[in-house]
């Protein structure tokens, strides 16, 4: 569980910008109070029409801050002071006109001035519309501002107030006060893998039919790339192989990059002796056995028979090796139906220590999707089923349960 006492006296710059979810911002500005937190606000014009000024005033007991020319208010408390005295600036909802703001670095209102002045670390609650959310100018803009190290909690899926139904809610108060305190509790706790070497797999990959088409399956790599960030942030020396993915690298990582099956492995290998593997890579099974070394046309005689061959297993090749096995081999379990069942038989048959196993089947919006939810099993020991929380979440929670199984172990 996240220590919520890490956030006695942090200061948090809460940016509140234009939609429905502002209203959830009072429960959260409530929370952090409770928790020995000062809260100070910046209500954009489009907040205003959500939440009042009086009421962000009277739960954060300071004085709320709207307009860049206001002359009273930049004489008591500049932008500049805003955005630098803050231990951590959050922005909720961050709306999808927000966000493009900040990608595009602008500075044309008192939020998006002391985002673009602030050098302290920025976290965003994204909220919208599905169809917004899954814009590719969104999803681009959300990219940019990841590579420059905003951290993103959500969106959710789930019912929203247009009426559509999808992934763009924001994520409860709850989340994002769990998601803040964890930040705190990562940047002044200890580094518990620090000096340890992490291995972990992620996204797609792509074996070959002909130079054009290829096998796949849905993965993005947002959660793998997650795990390789949260296990950096606690001290670990990562090496993240990656199938094809429009994920920016995570600062702090290796990042080797791969195509296919076999080249993933060969990338593994390399990359050992390691303290830990975490393969929430989604390896495609089989390849075609011998791909076509030109583009395979239509002749009207039907479709080309492909012949397929079972690609190797990463997962069990690690967890099964004689020598310079990781002392703790974790692996991911993508599933349709008896999601537990099936991990179970999954762990004992591939011979790994834990299974991360998540339901992927159409409608829950975990492939490509901002959250997760999952069950860890261990080899011995009662299955966890966590609640449903964005990736990066489920990253940290994963990489504090790896430093807590390998806190005996000795450092490679």
């Amino acid at each position: 569980m996240t220590d919520l006492g890490a956030l006695a006296g942090k200061r948090i710059l809460l940016v509140i910008s234009g939609g429905i979810a502002a209203y959830k911002c009072l429960e959260l500005i409530r929370r952090l109070k409770e928790r020995g937190a000062a809260v100070r606000c910046i209500l954009t014009r489009g907040g205003a029409q959500f939440v009042t000024p009086l009421a962000v005033s009277a739960l954060s007991e300071e004085k709320v801050y709207q307009e860049l020319w206001s002359l009273t208010d930049e004489a008591e408390m500049g932008h500049i002071r805003l955005s630098r005295e803050a231990d951590l600036v959050v922005v909720a909802p961050a709306s999808a006109d927000l966000l493009a703001r900040m990608a595009a670095g602008m500075a044309d209102d008192l939020a998006s001035t002391t985002l673009l002045a602030t050098d302290k670390p920025v976290m965003v609650a994204p909220a919208m519309n599905v169809m917004m959310w899954q814009h590719p100018a969104t999803q681009a803009n959300m990219a940019t501002l990841r590579s420059r190290g905003v951290r993103q909690i959500g969106p959710n899926s789930g019912d929203m107030a247009c009426g559509e139904v999808g992934s763009g809610r924001m994520s409860e108060p709850h989340e994002i006060l769990a998601a803040i305190a964890g930040f705190f509790a990562e940047a002044s706790g200890p580094r518990p893998l620090a000096g340890r070497r992490a291995l972990v797999t992620s996204g797609p990959t792509h074996e070959p039919i002909d130079p054009v088409r290829y096998i796949a399956n849905r993965s993005s790599g947002k959660q793998g790339h997650a795990i390789a960030a949260a296990l950096s942030a606690l001290g670990a020396e990562v090496t993240l192989v990656s199938g094809p993915t429009a994920e920016p690298d995570p600062a702090g990582c290796r990042v080797v990059r791969v195509e296919t099956a076999r080249e993933m492995l060969a990338a593994c290998e390399a990359a050992l002796p390691s303290d830990m593997a975490v393969c929430a890579a989604a390896v495609a099974d089989w390849r075609v056995d011998v791909a076509a070394g030109q583009k395979l046309k239509k002749e009207g005689a039907g479709p080309p028979a492909l012949h397929l061959a079972e690609n190797p297993d990463i997962l069990a090749a690690l967890a099964r090796r004689d020598a310079g096995r990781p002392a703790l081999v974790v692996g991911f379990a993508a599933e349709t139906e008896s999601v537990v069942e099936h991990a179970r038989a999954k762990l004992a048959r591939k011979g790994c220590d834990w299974i991360v196993a998540n339901d992927v089947s159409a409608g829950t919006g975990t492939f490509g999707g901002e959250s997760n939810a999952v069950h860890l099993i261990r080899r011995d020991g009662a299955p966890e089923s966590w609640p449903r929380m964005g990736k990066d979440e489920v990253a940290r929670r994963l990489a504090q349960e790896i430093a807590a199984a390998l806190g005996g172990a000795a450092a490679r």
